[in-house]
């Protein structure tokens, strides 16, 4: 067996509880003077955005909010980013928010040194040779949720309206120069997207986990992020003040991204094509289809499963054991079990079942599968039906 693989590591992170007032210091460090804090409309009218605001006034900096885009983000989100940025003179970016947020905001800094289209960035082939990296802006990434851990991560997810898909724009430079992860800043998180974005981060492990490629740093840092949603999950849904719970599930977030360099696999594959058609949440999305691909995939990573239960402490230490705490823990978080729970129907599982082979996703999977082996998953979670 030949081993071999092309592993990075993440970048410079400042990690801790208050540790949003260090703001303007990251700024200066980066040359920053004007910064353009990229985040969702939600977000954007809240106090935390205002605290952050003022922690760079304080320092003299002149900041503007960019808060123009969607839940799941399209092409015209960046743009228009692209926009308010060469308006403002602005000399960076800071993206807060979650997956949604940093994804416009890193695609933000990407393309304003550009002369192509976003589109010409695909994570295809060797089109990110394409990328002028002079012209790529500095970022400072800042978390608001556990779930994507995108302030890791060398790529954006943006939707391609035209195709009603999801392309990963993908650059090394696209990972954030530095990033700004105060758990205190996820505190506010209602539960219900606790819970969502908890579990996103787990299936980032556990799909990184479960891939055939070799790389066993990102196997072991997968399986100790796994643990920590584990230990740490259902305090942070029950009790979003707790820091402590929120520390750990904000390590695991970072955690996930980090190891999906080894791959990630059906969950994914399914969640882009699902959340491209019906503009659904995608750490939903992954939470629902978990223990459908799970089942799917057995035969491939009994074993493997098996020493992550006996890891992470459960009491019966098996592929079974495993998928009922999954199941469990879905329950206790309010999670749905069927795709028809969130008003999806299997009227469109054909044309899912051929997105998602086709994404970038599928190549992680620890068993081969077909369109029609996804189209007869994304039915089966439809359903609601476990072998």
């Amino acid at each position: 067996m030949q081993l071999q693989g092309n592993w990075n590591y993440p970048t410079s992170i400042r990690f801790g509880a208050g540790r949003a007032s260090e703001l303007p210091a990251l700024c200066q460090q980066l040359g920053m003077r004007r910064p353009l804090i990229v985040t969702d409309p939600g977000l954007a009218k809240l106090p935390l955005v205002a605290r952050l605001l003022d922690y760079l006034a304080s320092a003299n900096l002149e900041a503007h909010v960019f808060s123009d885009m969607r839940p799941n983000p399209v092409g015209r989100d960046v743009y228009a980013g692209m926009a308010a940025y060469k308006e403002g003179k602005h000399d960076g970016v800071i993206a807060v928010g979650g997956g949604s947020a940093l994804d416009v905001g890193k695609a933000i800094a990407l393309m304003v040194g550009q002369d192509r289209p976003l589109w010409d960035f695909e994570d295809v082939g060797d089109n990110w040779l394409r990328v002028n990296v002079a012209g790529v802006a500095p970022t400072i990434a800042v978390p608001t949720t556990s779930g994507t851990g995108s302030e890791v991560g060398r790529a954006s997810l943006i939707i391609d309206e035209e195709d009603h898909r999801k392309v990963i724009i993908f650059h090394p430079s696209m990972l954030p120069r530095l990033v700004l992860a105060d758990p205190e800043l996820t505190a506010g998180l209602p539960p219900h997207l606790t819970a969502a974005t908890g579990i996103d981060a787990f299936v980032h492990n556990l799909e990184a986990y479960c891939s055939p490629y070799y790389h066993p740093m990102a196997q072991g840092v997968a399986l100790e992020g796994m643990k920590l949603v584990h230990d740490w999950l259902p305090a942070a849904y029950a009790e979003g003040g707790n820091i402590e719970a929120r520390s750990h599930m904000l390590a695991a977030s970072m955690m996930g991204a980090t190891a999906f360099q080894k791959g990630l696999g059906g969950v994914h594959a399914l969640a882009h094509p699902i959340g491209a058609v019906f503009d659904t949440h995608h750490g939903l999305a992954n939470a629902i289809l978990l223990p459908y691909v799970l089942v799917r995939n057995r035969e491939a990573v009994s074993e493997r499963i098996a020493a992550a239960a006996r890891y992470i402490g459960l009491a019966q230490a098996d592929f079974d054991g495993f998928l009922s705490w999954i199941l469990q823990l879905r329950q206790d978080l309010a999670i749905p079990h069927t795709l028809a729970d969130i008003g999806i129907t299997a009227a469109r599982a054909d044309e899912i079942g051929v997105m998602a082979k086709a994404d970038p996703s599928d190549g992680g999977n620890p068993v081969s599968l077909s369109a029609a082996d996804y189209s007869a998953i994304f039915r089966a979670a439809v359903e609601g039906r476990l072998p």
